[in-house]
């Protein structure tokens, strides 16, 4: 019986605990409150159909009670889009085409399958260091905080669109303002409650938003239906190289999703209430079954979001039931999609120029590893916006490799030989410490 088991058995059920169930249901409807229009906001900038996006996430919310059941990998850890994987999913909708992106999807769970079906998730913070992937994220981050920040001044349509409209009318200005009240508002909440009530900042500005357009004209979140239909996965290439492109950026999302899950883990393990330790690898079982699953529907990529978790966590959660009570709540607004209607463009703004900005302050947290992660980080920072995701990471990766040839080749005088052994055996040496 390994530690997983031994803490479960002294503490119950990873999915559901009698005497913490008014806790989970509670913490359930606190994070859906910050989730839903999150998951709102990376649906949009993955350029999906909302409804899809809030649909990955009710599946994976599933998935994950029914996982934690049987193969529970963290116990507090609430699934959703990450928002570092949605430009991603972006620049695959703008390469294959968004009827294609089924194919990718369901290639990047066979990738997670293969990661977990061989433990190599160990391996992936060896291949690819944690600051290249905060790199990464911040480029992403930019990206993020680019994409949405026009959405503070935007107004509805027919409202100062004429040619000859000053840029600073009146409505303009009506909007701007309520950005910036709106801004203050969620910042200074969550400065005060990050600790005690995370998901107080976003129902705070949503109530804000929603009050503000009943007496000034805002632009306002439409919400299209979707038919939902389930399909085999096969896409419609019409050349080799779009092929292998398409496989190579699967296995590019896998492995930065595989290791975004991985780091959250073990974050997640952290501030479990009751000290269980978490396994990666069951976690990753979760993530490409859910993905796997999504890919049939036309969903999105999910995994356990650092930022859902900790609010799970404060809000007071104990078990996956209130990972259950996420899917239940998001399912609502799948169906009932006209109530996110209500939701204005610029409270959304202020919501994801939030994330966005936090993640390009990520590449402050670097600073621990030296300044040369530091000088890597922000190269792949760059490049991952001004290239591209892909190929800004592949740039960067290969970079890396390069600069640390040389060091020991020309510095060391080792010959490459040795370089390739050495690199391979710190693999094997993790192999050694885990056996």
């Amino acid at each position: 019986m390994n530690n997983t088991d031994t803490k479960q058995n002294e503490h119950g059920s990873a999915a559901f605990i009698a005497k913490y169930a008014g806790r989970d249901l509670q913490a359930g409807v606190i994070t859906a409150t910050m989730a839903i229009p999150l998951s709102v906001g990376i649906a949009m900038m993955g350029d999906y159909p909302i409804q899809i996006g809030l649909a990955t996430v009710a599946f994976a919310a599933f998935i994950a009670f029914l996982f934690a059941i049987f193969r529970p990998g963290n116990y507090i850890g609430a699934p959703g889009i990450a928002a570092g994987s949605a430009p991603i999913i972006a620049v695959g909708i703008a390469s294959f085409g968004i009827e294609n992106m089924t194919f990718v999807i369901f290639m990047t769970a066979c990738f997670q399958a293969l990661i977990w079906k061989f433990n190599w998730q160990r391996y992936l913070l060896k291949a690819v260091p944690s600051y290249l992937v905060e790199g990464l994220l911040a480029g992403i981050g930019l990206k993020i905080a680019l994409k949405f920040l026009p959405f503070l001044w935007m107004l509805p349509v027919g409202v100062g669109m004429g040619a000859h409209e000053a840029f600073w009318s009146d409505a303009r200005i009506q909007v701007i303002s309520l950005s910036v009240v709106g801004a203050i508002l969620f910042l200074g909440l969550f400065k005060k409650f990050k600790d005690t009530k995370p998901a107080l900042p976003y129902f705070a500005l949503i109530v804000f938003g929603i009050v503000a357009s009943l007496f000034v004209n805002v632009k306002m979140l439409e919400v299209e239906d979707v038919k939902f239909t389930l399909a085999l996965p096969i896409p419609q290439f019409d050349s080799v190289s779009l092929w292998i492109y398409a496989i190579l950026f699967s296995l590019m999302l896998g492995v930065v999703d595989a290791i975004e899950q991985v780091m959250g883990n073990a974050a997640i393990e952290k501030i479990d209430p009751l000290q269980r330790p978490s396994n990666s690898n069951n976690s990753l079982l979760s993530i490409w079954v859910s993905n796997m699953g999504a890919s049939f529907f036309g969903g999105m990529t999910s995994l356990d979001g650092l930022a859902k978790s900790s609010t799970n966590r404060l809000a007071g959660a104990y078990t996956k039931l209130s990972v259950l009570v996420i899917g239940v709540l998001m399912t609502f607004f799948i169906l009932n999609s006209q109530y996110l209607d209500y939701l204005p463009f610029f409270a959304l703004a202020v919501i994801m120029l939030f994330v966005g900005v936090k993640m390009l302050l990520g590449l402050l947290h670097i600073a621990e590893y030296g300044p040369y992660a530091v000088l890597l980080a922000t190269v792949c920072a760059g490049l991952v916006f001004k290239v591209g995701i892909f190929e800004g990471l592949i740039v960067t990766l290969t970079l890396h490799g390069l600069i640390n040839y040389l060091i020991f080749s020309k510095i060391d005088m080792t010959p490459a030989g040795t370089i390739v052994s050495k690199y391979f055996q710190k693999f094997k040496d993790n192999d050694q410490q885990i056996n």
